[in-house]
């Protein structure tokens, strides 16, 4: 295939901005109560380590079943903007509750509303930045929202530190806070983005019917299921907390492992995501995963800070190369008018893929230490390696 020409930002769309920082300032607001809330459950509401567990395994498993049929209705409904104002909204309205908790469960359903919300956003999202970029740059645009999303994934716990040092560890005001950027990333949505037109003639079809799934071809699915062993080999970033923590890191400084990780990330993400629009995918992935096997190689050695802020550096680079890359895979092969269902499947897969890894490296910790826990991701890696090989090679399929 030949090289596409590179894209400037200039041509990236200032909706694709819109989004981005969109992104940036929700992130802002949910890492600011995240950072802090597993502490503020413990020790303002005196809840157990079970609690915790428990609230946040609801939470995320009601994303995934949310993300698919959010994604399927907005192709349904030919529109995605609606949803992911909705999603945003329901993330906005969640964050007051937090500062209002007196008990875990309203912290629960706090978390469900906003784990809702970022259910029914995630898919109708992506489909709208698909549709809204020009094709020759869908990976700068994808890149550089990811790389917006990291950002607020980093000043979020910054601010948080800060916050709590400045009000004498006052976790309800520092919450108060977080509505803020909420209500900000709802007002951009609304008065920066305009959705694309859709073809008015077209009429409503069920996109999960068997008819319209078998419209996804196999270079989507090999996608799919490339996606989910990748996720196997790139657990919860929770452990590299663990590992830090092994090194002799202090516990109120563990939010810096994500605040260096994510760093990274955000600088990777944009250059990365320019650059898959003009070179083979396949070469960017088994990049990507060369560079996933060197951070759990690094972190499977030693606990010495320097191999463990080496891993965690190498981690941020590994995503900034691959999840925008997968997303714009995700476009390139589903048609148009089933983006969102494709999304909502992808995502799916690989959310599950992420809780059976993380169960797993927890089990293999706990077990074995470690250094087997991330020489298990490495393995993984390998086996991702070998599902590149056997990538479709027609024209739709990844390049």
């Amino acid at each position: 295939m030949p090289a596409q020409t590179y894209p400037s930002t200039a041509r990236l769309p200032p909706a694709i901005w819109a989004l981005g920082f969109v992104s940036l300032l929700m992130d802002v607001s949910s890492e600011l109560i995240h950072s802090l809330l597993p502490v503020f459950l413990v020790t303002a509401l005196g809840a157990s380590a079970l609690v915790v567990g428990l609230i946040e395994g609801a939470a995320e498993a009601t994303a995934l079943i949310v993300r698919v049929f959010s994604g399927a209705l907005s192709d349904y409904w030919g529109r995605c903007k609606p949803l992911a104002v909705l999603g945003y909204g329901l993330g906005a309205l969640s964050k007051p509750l937090f500062a209002l908790a007196a008990g875990s469960g309203v912290v629960l359903a706090a978390r469900l509303i906003d784990r809702v919300g970022k259910g029914i956003r995630g898919a109708p999202r992506d489909a709208l930045v698909a549709d809204l970029a020009p094709p020759a740059a869908r990976g700068a645009a994808f890149g550089l929202r990811q790389s917006l999303d990291t950002v607020g994934a980093f000043v979020g716990p910054l601010l948080a530190m800060a916050l709590m040092l400045a009000w004498a560890n006052d976790f309800r005001a520092v919450f108060w806070v977080a509505v803020i950027p909420a209500a900000l990333a709802v007002l951009l949505l609304v008065f920066g983005v305009r959705e694309p037109p859709r073809d008015g003639s077209r009429k409503p079809v069920n996109p999960i019917h068997r008819d319209q799934m078998r419209r996804l071809a196999s270079a989507y699915w090999w996608v799919v299921v490339f996606g989910a062993v990748f996720t196997l080999a790139r657990f919860s970033e929770a452990f590299l907390i663990l590992r830090a923590q092994q090194g002799g890191l202090p516990l109120a400084a563990t939010p810096l492992v994500l605040v260096a990780m994510n760093v990274v990330y955000a600088l990777a993400a944009y250059p990365f995501g320019r650059l898959s629009d003009r070179i083979s995918h396949r070469r960017l992935l088994v990049l990507g995963l060369l560079v996933l096997i060197a951070a759990d190689l690094a972190l499977a050695w030693s606990s010495h800070w320097s191999w463990v802020w080496a891993g965690v550096a190498l981690w941020g680079l590994h995503l900034g190369i691959t999840q925008g890359l997968l997303a714009t895979m995700v476009a390139d092969t589903a048609p148009a008018d089933l983006r969102g269902t494709a999304y909502g499947v992808f995502n799916l897969v690989c959310g599950v893929a992420m809780l059976a890894a993380s169960v797993l490296a927890g089990l293999l910790w706990d077990a074995f230490g470690a250094p087997v826990t991330f020489a298990a991701g490495a393995g993984f890696c390998v086996l991702a390696l070998a599902v590149i090989g056997r990538a479709p090679r027609d024209r739709a399929g990844p390049r």
